[in-house]
């Protein structure tokens, strides 16, 4: 069984930063595709950010150039930074995990998901 905890959500002026954590446990960690998905109310959860087990990255149009997704394996942690935030940004932030090769924002495909962690800028 798979455990995701994200951590570091919260509220920040547009422009600013903010790093998220996702802490993975009970599998193979490097076995892994990772994502992060973000879901504003009303609206489809969507995926913006994703790394596959081979360490290749995928972004979506809406955050790249400012969000960066990588993972430190000693720590089983996936992170996500994310610079130049905008109003728009705001969203509860998913990070998901599941083998999903050639497909990092197929949302079905991930068999994980963590609890969610809220961002909100203004």
């Amino acid at each position: 069984h798979v455990q995701l905890v994200e951590s570091g959500g919260g509220s920040v002026q547009a422009g600013g930063s903010l790093r998220l954590s996702c802490t993975a446990s009970g599998y193979a960690y490097a076995a892994y595709d990772f994502a992060w998905f973000h879901q504003a109310p009303g609206k489809e959860r969507e995926g913006i950010a994703a790394i596959e087990s081979t360490g290749s990255t995928s972004y979506a149009d809406s955050v790249k150039g400012r969000f960066t997704i990588s993972t430190d394996n000693a720590k089983n942690t996936v992170y996500l930074q994310m610079n130049t935030l905008k109003p728009e940004d705001t969203a509860m932030y998913y990070c998901a995990a599941g083998r999903v090769p050639g497909a990092p924002f197929w949302r079905s495909g991930y068999s994980y998901w963590g609890q969610g962690t809220q961002v909100t800028v203004s």
